[in-house]
């Protein structure tokens, strides 16, 4: 088992209009931007999902993997923020970012 998989909620059959949807939790950022470095090889797009206190990690992920591991070889090519309400009650925030290799 590699690494996303102990790490990454990885939705295997679950594919995002734009490639992989991955769902992040709060887990160390560069555990996970290492582990969808190795997605990005496999999948040229994918699209980091977070709710609530997890999406502070999943833009940190989208950066490093943008402005650091990938500079200039890949792009955020969507950001969606949106909320939910699963009790009715209390709404919870949530984004998509989709990052495209470009090479």
């Amino acid at each position: 088992m590699s690494g996303i998989e102990e790490n990454v909620q990885l939705n295997h059959n679950s594919r995002s209009a734009d490639g992989k949807l991955i769902m992040i939790n709060q887990q160390p950022v560069m555990e996970y931007a290492l582990d969808i470095l190795t997605e990005l090889v496999q999948h040229k797009t994918i699209t980091l999902m977070a709710k609530g206190d997890s999406i502070p990690t999943a833009v940190a992920i989208a950066n490093v993997l943008t402005e650091n591991m990938l500079k200039g070889n890949s792009v955020i090519k969507n950001i969606i923020v949106d909320s939910e309400s699963p009790d009715g009650n209390a709404l919870i925030s949530l984004i998509r970012i989709t990052i495209t290799k470009t090479n």
